[in-house]
């Protein structure tokens, strides 16, 4: 008899969430798991050639085997690189601590 297993298939936009639980055959990679899922079919912008994938945050390749409750991400390219938005923040604050009070 073959295991079930229980994954979650999840992608965001600015705009809209997808979260689909599934059961899958143990074996099943993260490829097949979107393939099921059916989030290729409603966001037909997703290009698995292009965009990485994860399972919780740490990229996987899409032949990774999947294992019981793990949570399959297709990742978005970023709009704004994270360290330049810290080092501007830090920049604003520091001009704000350094404007004499009045």
């Amino acid at each position: 008899m073959v295991e079930r297993l229980a994954v979650v298939v999840s992608y965001a936009t600015p705009r809209q969430e997808f979260l689909r639980a599934l059961e899958v055959e143990e074996g099943t990679t993260i490829g097949q798991a979107i393939e099921a899922s059916g989030v290729l079919t409603e966001f037909p912008e997703i290009n698995l050639v292009t965009q990485p994938v994860g399972i919780y945050a740490k990229k996987k390749t899409l032949d990774t085997v999947l294992r019981a409750r793990d949570r399959i991400e297709i990742y978005r390219a970023l709009v704004a690189d994270p360290k330049d938005s810290r080092r501007k923040r830090a920049a604003k604050k520091e001009a704000v601590a350094s404007k004499p009070a009045q």
